[in-house]
């Protein structure tokens, strides 16, 4: 286990972290009490489930009645009467639905609309993230005043909230959680924000595994085999690379790490990965074979039995496949059922082995393709791998990647402990331990900009009749883009990265306040330099304000080249801090030679 020192805080305080997956979601908390050591537990009783095992999650299900009302969440959505009220009721039954928020840049040509439940009319998927968020601190709260008396009392008012999603999600997400955080009541202002803390899962598995496999007395008596390294990283000898893989419901997210155990400290070597290959899309597949197996039967190719046929095979077939070379079977009705034209007798329908093997194939290659990008742009020798996630029971899964992985030199492994907690145990442990100290920068980032016209300049020549002549008299050209931090930058928390501009306005007024947008780029190119040669690997990540009305009552009018005209002229650096699990940016500017900096009033266009 990873040795902890003693909370040093000065009062009693809660870290609640909250896992809110596609197909399940948990709760995992630790109390701080100063001088003790802390320990991380989960929310280990909901209610409909009360006699689950510690490692329990609910479902990501809810029910909502024809005004928009939540019914049912959870494990009692499950509850049979619950079902038959809802037929009864119409109620709309919302499952995958986290699938509506995810990242728009993220590959998804293999999701159909039909593949996820429409949302509710007159409901967004932040309110509905929100109503989830509500039901899962309730039962917390609940879990917490059972299990601790008189604790909750004590830290009513000292919360600190931790929020995992995929690592493909932004600051457009991000924000969205924020939103979904406020609407469901858990922080009652936006001062509160500074309580709630967000991270990827990635990172999160990370600190799951650190204390369940790496810190282990096994492990960090192991060996590291020094021949692997080159010459030139003979004096990296003493790191190792870890890569993290959380294979959940709806995303596959890949984090590599160097790792230091005396003391155990981690830097990200790598842009993180993620793709929408989880576990739910090879059910998804199963149902698009479902359907096509049963085509022509006039009985079993009824959408009812076939979603009821998915839905065992999601729950118990997908789990207990291991050989391609054996059949696979879906017991889903009575021994009365019988079609031996379609392989159905007594009740369960037999498949192939190798077309069960098949549907798990896609998300696979995703998590190797996704390895070996993350292996080509680490700066050390990649020496483990850890399987995480709830994706991870899956033993073909296992059995697949320790195929590609052992070759290779790898070691590979997936933890003992309950593995579909590691998100919201190593978010627990994210706050308290806060073992990464540097992370990688997953796009280049920078701001759209002119820049003056240059004759001698080939790349401006091509460029002249997009020309624009300014206030101050010069042609310049739009659509530059200028870079403020590249794609792999390795940075740690308190490190910035800034570059100098100047604007021009006609009138004092339109100097008193400046928004620039952020964009990132995901293209190919190193460093890119222009808009227009691939507008669509561009983006407005958020957009900076800035409050200038000290600055511009400093400002002096100045005359164009022509001298028909004044202007007004300021300068002011974008700051991008990018170190922490979130990224903020900021505008500065100097007034009387002192530096000022803008609110960070950052807005994601939605």
């Amino acid at each position: 286990m990873l040795p902890r020192e003693p909370y040093k805080g000065p009062t009693r305080k809660l870290v609640l972290a909250f896992d809110v997956g596609t197909t399940f979601s948990g709760v995992s908390y630790c109390m701080l009490d100063p001088g003790e050591v802390p320990v991380i537990r989960g929310v280990a009783r909901y209610p409909a489930q009360e006699h689950v095992g510690g490692d329990s999650k609910i479902p990501s299900i809810l029910y909502y009645d024809l005004q928009g009302n939540v019914r049912a969440v959870g494990a009692e959505a499950l509850q049979e009467h619950i079902i038959e009220q809802a037929e009864d009721e119409e109620w709309v039954k919302l499952a995958w639905w986290k699938l509506h928020l995810r990242a728009k840049h993220l590959a998804s040509s293999h999701i159909r609309d039909g593949d996820i439940e429409p949302l509710p009319q007159g409901k967004s998927a932040v309110e509905v993230l929100a109503d989830f968020m509500r039901y899962l601190f309730q039962c917390a709260r609940n879990y917490i005043q059972e299990s601790h008396l008189d604790f909750w009392r004590s830290i009513k008012n000292s919360i600190e909230f931790v929020f995992t999603h995929p690592n493909g999600w932004e600051g457009q997400q991000q924000q969205q959680i924020r939103r979904a955080i406020e609407l469901a009541g858990l922080i009652s202002s936006k001062e509160e924000q500074s309580h709630v803390h967000l991270l990827t899962e990635g990172e999160a598995s990370l600190h799951f595994c650190v204390t369940n496999v790496i810190a282990s007395d096994r492990f960090s008596q192991t060996p590291i085999d020094v021949s692997d390294y080159s010459d030139d990283e003979e004096d990296q000898s003493d790191n190792q690379g870890v890569i993290v893989v959380d294979a959940g419901g709806g995303t596959i997210d890949l984090s590599a790490y160097s790792m230091k155990l005396s003391p155990t400290s981690f830097e990200e070597i790598a842009p993180a990965e993620c793709c929408l290959q989880g576990s739910v899309f090879v059910t998804s597949r199963a149902r698009t074979l479902l359907q096509k197996k049963l085509s022509g039967s006039e009985h079993y190719s009824n959408p009812k039995i076939v979603a009821q046929m998915a839905e065992i095979f999601d729950n118990s077939t997908k789990l207990r496949f291991r050989k391609p070379d054996e059949p696979s079977y879906i017991r889903f009705g009575t021994i009365r059922d019988k079609d031996p034209k379609y392989d159905i007798r007594s009740g369960q329908l037999k498949l192939a082995g190798q077309d069960v093997a098949d549907l798990f194939e896609p998300s696979i290659e995703a998590i190797i393709e996704a390895f070996e990008q993350q292996r080509c742009a680490a700066s050390i020798s990649i020496n483990l791998v850890c399987l995480v996630g709830g994706f991870a029971a899956s033993d073909w899964l296992f059995v697949r990647l320790q195929e590609y992985f052992l070759p290779l030199g790898i070691s590979f492994c997936r933890p003992d402990a309950h593995a579909n907690k590691a998100v919201a145990d190593g978010a627990v442990s994210f706050y308290i331990d806060h073992l990464v100290s540097s992370r990688v920068a997953r796009a280049t980032y920078g701001v759209e900009c002119r820049t003056r016209y240059n004759v001698l300049d080939r790349e401006h020549l091509a460029r002249q009749h997009k020309g624009v002549i300014d206030v101050d008299g010069e042609t310049y050209l739009h659509e530059r883009f200028e870079s403020i931090l590249l794609k792999g930058t390795q940075v740690s928390e308190q490190r910035e990265f800034r570059k100098p501009f100047k604007a021009t306005r006609k009138s004092i007024a339109a100097c008193k306040s400046h928004s620039t947008d952020i964009m990132c780029y995901k293209g190919a190119l190193q460093e890119p330099r222009w808009l227009d040669t691939e507008p669509f690997s561009f983006a407005t990540l958020c957009t900076i304000h800035a409050d200038l009305h000290e600055l511009s009552r400093t400002l002096r009018p100045k005359r164009s080249a022509s001298h028909q005209s004044k202007y007004y002229e300021f300068e002011f650096d974008v700051i991008i801090l990018f170190g922490h699990t979130e990224l903020k940016a900021q505008i500065s500017w100097k007034e009387k030679g002192v530096e000022m900096r803008s609110p960070a009033s950052i807005v994601y266009d939605e």
